[in-house]
């Protein structure tokens, strides 16, 4: 019986060893794996460029993105591809990704579509963001059904697509106007939203009205409730998905991803913007889970990051959790990180770089 207890012994031993080995040879440890996981979790910053500025001054705010744990950059040019393509060099030669931000379906002040008053989307009562936009001055947004508009903003992905060393072309306001503002924005505006509003309900254009009712043989003008038929929701649902997956077409064929970035959970998404992001041909999603937006507390940035990972598990894409800065102690920024990552988040984005004091970025530096 000693014998045989030896025997086992000496065979767990040797098990143990070539196990060992075997992890030293090909294989990962359990701390080798969790450093990956750290290695792997990227940070962001979403930053706006303003051509005036000198070459030196950019070098500086990269160098201290570089040196407190940032790993990518995105940019806004206001799709200025010369623009873009000076500062990417620049971002790069810190050892930053970089990432061409633009705004998508909202196109305040492009000069080429303001000569297009037909190419702009119109709310229930006929009013066009092209001279009556809802909330805010800069809220001027293209139909999503016109070849004309969205040719146009597709043409500005391709722009930006093209320029040398970008990593992704990156997707803001690729949706609809808000149907339903973040509660916690409300007051602002002096506005209650219990329902859906005519107003703030798009795109009711000329263009859209024939399509959908050609497809499905009603007119979403004469429905005495139109939030409520589903045909119609989804309708504009697909219109945005087809611009998005156009563009990943266009990004992948220049050798570039597609971001972007997205209402916090597909969801909410669906129901406050008409952007059902889990849908999409996208390589990348940055929901902008902003808690103080929603009269949340901290932890529903893990909720809600959560949700999202829910909703991709079954697709390649990865979730990288919006944060919003401005509000927020070190402390809170250092617990949102945390928050995420224990979700499934795969990095995190921080809304904006102008935001980050250096308290802030000590923060971000010690959590990695």
């Amino acid at each position: 019986m000693k014998n045989l207890i030896l025997i086992l012994l000496l065979s767990f031993s040797l098990t143990s060893c070539l196990d060992n080995l075997q992890a030293h040879k090909g294989g990962k440890t359990l701390s080798e794996t969790t450093t990956k996981a750290e290695k792997d979790f990227k940070y962001w910053t979403w930053i706006t460029a303003d051509s005036k500025r000198a070459d030196s001054s950019y070098v500086s705010e990269f160098k201290k993105y570089k040196e407190n744990g940032l790993d990518a950059v995105l940019i806004n040019t206001e799709t200025d591809a010369a623009l873009l393509s000076r500062l990417t060099p620049l971002a790069k030669a810190e050892g930053l990704e970089v990432h061409a931000w633009m705004f998508t379906m909202n196109r305040p002040g492009d000069s080429i579509a303001l000569e297009h008053p037909d190419w702009y989307a119109v709310n229930r009562k006929g009013e066009s963001t092209f001279d009556k936009r809802p909330y805010v001055e800069y809220y001027q947004w293209m139909c999503p059904t016109r070849e004309e508009s969205t040719g146009h903003v597709l043409d500005l992905v391709e722009g930006l697509a093209k320029v040398e060393g970008v990593a992704s072309v990156h997707l803001d306001y690729i949706r609809l106007p808000d149907i339903f503002l973040p509660i916690g924005l409300l007051p602002k505006y002096d506005l209650e939203q219990e329902e859906e509003l005519p107003q703030f309900d798009y795109c009711y254009c000329d263009v859209c009205v024939a399509e959908f009712e050609k497809i499905h043989h009603k007119n979403p003008k004469e429905m005495e409730n139109p939030a409520i038929d589903i045909e119609w929701k989804q309708f504009r649902l697909n219109k945005i998905k087809q611009v998005v997956d156009q563009a990943y077409k266009i990004a992948h064929k220049n050798g570039k991803d597609l971001t972007a970035a997205v209402f916090p959970y597909p969801e909410m998404a669906d129901h406050m913007v008409r952007q059902r992001w889990d849908k999409w041909e996208i390589d990348a999603v940055l929901p902008m889970i902003y808690n103080n937006f929603y009269n949340e507390e901290l932890d529903w940035i893990g909720w809600a990051t959560q949700q999202g990972v829910e909703d991709l598990k079954h697709k390649n894409v990865a979730l990288h959790t919006g944060i919003y800065v401005p509000p927020m102690s070190p402390q809170d920024i250092s617990e949102a990180i945390k928050l995420a990552k224990e979700n499934g988040a795969k990095g995190v984005s921080f809304f904006d770089g102008n935001a980050l004091t250096p308290e802030m970025l000590r923060a971000i530096k010690d959590s990695k």
